[in-house]
């Protein structure tokens, strides 16, 4: 799979994940969002942005390493999401329910996206 296509695909993900919380503004379900849900959202999203751009450098360079670097990818991003959740949680008052359910929502859809193009470049990689 070029990169390109991944960058495409990861550019419609994203605008997918993103029409729920949208609607549930309109709607008049605001307190289902936490407090400055898009920074949030624009935190999990670079972050998966950042892993897909390095996932997808090491397969054009050495591709040996492309599940490595996935797996080291998504111990950062963990890491990197809980020190964000203790700091935002510090700074904001949130609803626990509400934060627990944005949260997976935004990290699980992320982690999901993120194997499918593992996956995806798993398979070209071993029927090419």
């Amino acid at each position: 799979m070029k990169p390109s296509a991944s960058i495409i695909l990861f550019i419609g993900f994203i605008i997918f994940v993103a029409i729920p919380p949208v609607l549930v503004e309109q709607l008049g379900y605001s307190d289902w969002l936490v407090p400055n849900f898009w920074l949030f959202y624009g935190f999990i999203s670079g972050l998966t942005l950042l892993i897909l751009g390095a996932i997808l450098w090491v397969q054009r360079k050495n591709s040996d390493y492309y599940a490595q670097v996935f797996l080291a990818g998504t111990t950062v991003k963990i890491l990197a999401c809980l020190i964000f959740i203790f700091v935002f949680v510090a700074k904001n008052k949130v609803n626990k329910y509400a934060f627990v359910g944005d949260f997976f929502y935004l990290y699980l859809l992320n982690m999901a996206f993120e194997v499918y193009i593992l996956l995806r470049n798993l398979r070209h990689k071993n029927s090419g």
